[in-house]
């Protein structure tokens, strides 16, 4: 009677530890997910930034040729006595001054330098969260595959001490996917 005793007994621990693979297993396709999730954010928000700042850099090489345009030809003007000759090259350069600060900033449809400066900023901010939360989501997944072989390792050597870390780095990983979902930068940082 004490085999079988000894025998359903170990069962029912095997069991217990199988259901504990199970439950980490589930976790750790959370965490994979909302990994994967996180870095191809990341890249979404980094390829959005890139193609901000290069929208400003064009943006500033237009306003520098309309301005080096306008410069130029108020020196010439400085020639000129023709009236209608110099009001047309005024016009001309008050057209180009205008452009020059519509490039700067153009408010109403976000595409000045100062707007644009602003969104791949903005852009780049989300992409270091998303970065984190990738980074948080990495690390708790190795928790919860640390976990899992722990926990099976106890199947087979039959130490429940095994199991006991698995159910801590359990939490731990659980623990970072929950930070990494409500507040990434709060440690994100520090890996």
């Amino acid at each position: 009677m004490t085999e079988t005793t000894d025998v359903e007994e170990a069962s029912k621990s095997n069991r217990g530890v199988a259901l504990l693979i199970a439950i980490l297993a589930l976790l750790l396709a959370f965490s994979e997910l909302g990994g994967s999730n996180a870095d191809n954010e990341a890249i979404e928000l980094n390829v959005e930034a890139s193609n901000l700042w290069s929208f400003y850099q064009a943006k500033t090489i237009r306003r520098t040729s309309i301005l080096t345009a306008a410069e130029d030809m108020e020196t010439r003007l400085l020639a000129i006595a023709e009236p209608a000759i110099r009001q047309a090259m005024e016009k001309r350069v008050g057209d180009w001054k205008r452009n020059a600060a519509r490039y700067e900033s153009e408010p109403e449809t976000g595409e000045g330098r100062q707007e644009l400066m602003s969104r791949a900023k903005k852009a780049e901010g989300a992409r270091e969260i998303q970065k984190a939360k990738g980074d948080l989501f990495d690390i708790s997944s190795a928790m919860l595959q640390i976990g899992i072989v722990l926990a099976s390792a106890t199947i087979i050597t039959g130490a429940i001490g095994l199991a006991w870390i698995a159910i801590g780095l359990g939490l731990i990983g659980s623990t970072l996917m929950i930070v990494s979902v409500t507040s990434p930068m709060l440690i994100g940082n520090i890996f």
